[in-house]
C-alpha cells in the first residue's frame, strides 16, 4: 500500500513539473547588445505565433557560461559565433548555430568631441577615460581590443581604458557621460532616445574581426518548449525578422549557417 502511494505520488509530481515547464514562457537568452533588437522581435513572433517570450539578458560569454551549468535556457542570441559553436560542440545544442546578424563597431561620445578624428582623441590629454566592452566576455569588447591593437594604440592608451562588463553596462556609460568616450555597437543608436547629446563614428572593418551573431536551439529546449523554441529559431531567417534586423543597426549575413 506504501508502495503504491509512493509510486502514484511521484507520478502526480512527474506530472506537475512537466505542466509547469510547459506553463512558463520560451525563454530566450540574449547578448545584451542586442536587448533592443530582441525586444522587437518578440513584439512581432508573437503577433505571427501568439508565443509568449521572457529574454535573459547577458555579456555572450557569461550567458555561455550559464547554461553549461544548466542554466534552463531554450535559446541562445550570442554577439559571436565562437559560444555558440563551443555549446553545441559540447552538446548542449540540438541544431548547428545560424547566423541571424552582423554587427558593426563604432566609437561614441559627447557632442563636443571631435570623434571622427578618434583616433588622435584618444590620446589627448583631456580624454581621461575610454571604456570597452571586457574582451573576455563581450565580443565588441574584442573587436574594439583589436581595433586598438590594429592602430598600435591599445598600449598608449592602457591607463585610460575602463572595461564594462556588458555591452549594455558600457551603453550606460556612454549615455550618463561616466566616460569621454566609448567603443560600442551601432545598434546603441537605434535605441538612444536624444542622439543629439552624442557623435559616433564606425570603426573601419578593417581593423577588426567581423561580428557575426550566431544563434542556437538549445538541448534543454527538449524538456517543454522544443516546438516554440525551433519555431523561434527558424522565425530568425524568416523575411519579418530580417527587415526587423536591418532596420535595427545590423547588417544581414550572406550565408547563415556556420561551417
Amino acid at each position: 500500500m506504501i508502495v503504491k502511494t509512493f509510486k502514484t505520488s511521484l507520478i502526480l509530481l512527474l506530472l506537475l513539473s512537466a505542466n509547469l515547464l510547459n506553463a512558463q514562457p520560451l525563454r530566450i537568452a540574449v547578448a545584451a547588445n542586442a536587448q533592443g533588437l530582441i525586444k522587437k522581435l518578440q513584439i512581432d513572433f508573437k503577433k505571427r505565433t501568439g508565443i509568449e517570450t521572457e529574454t535573459i539578458i547577458g555579456a555572450s560569454g557569461k550567458l555561455t557560461t550559464q547554461i553549461m551549468n544548466g542554466a534552463p535556457y531554450d535559446v541562445f542570441l550570442s554577439a559571436d559565433t565562437e559560444f555558440p559553436e563551443q555549446l553545441y560542440q559540447a552538446g548542449f545544442g540540438l541544431k548547428k548555430p545560424v547566423i541571424y546578424a552582423m554587427g558593426s563597431l563604432i566609437v561614441c561620445g559627447d557632442a563636443s568631441l571631435d570623434i571622427k578624428n578618434w583616433r588622435s582623441l584618444l590620446g589627448d590629454e583631456k580624454i581621461k577615460n575610454i571604456a570597452i566592452a571586457n574582451p573576455k566576455t563581450a565580443p565588441y569588447g574584442k573587436a574594439a581590443v583589436e581595433a586598438l591593437n590594429f592602430y598600435q594604440l591599445k598600449e598608449k592608451i592602457s591607463s585610460k581604458l575602463i572595461y564594462g562588463e556588458s555591452i549594455s553596462q558600457m551603453n550606460t556609460y556612454i549615455q550618463t557621460g561616466t566616460v569621454a568616450i566609448g567603443f560600442t555597437t551601432e545598434a546603441f543608436l537605434y535605441e538612444t532616445a536624444d542622439k543629439t547629446k552624442l557623435k559616433w563614428a564606425r570603426v573601419d572593418q578593417k581593423s577588426y574581426s567581423p561580428i557575426a551573431q550566431s544563434a542556437i536551439l538549445l538541448s534543454f529546449a527538449k524538456k517543454g518548449k522544443l516546438n516554440e523554441a525551433t519555431k523561434f529559431f527558424e522565425y530568425l531567417s524568416s523575411a519579418s525578422a530580417k527587415a526587423i534586423i536591418a532596420k535595427s543597426g545590423y547588417h544581414l549575413p550572406v550565408n547563415k549557417k556556420l561551417q
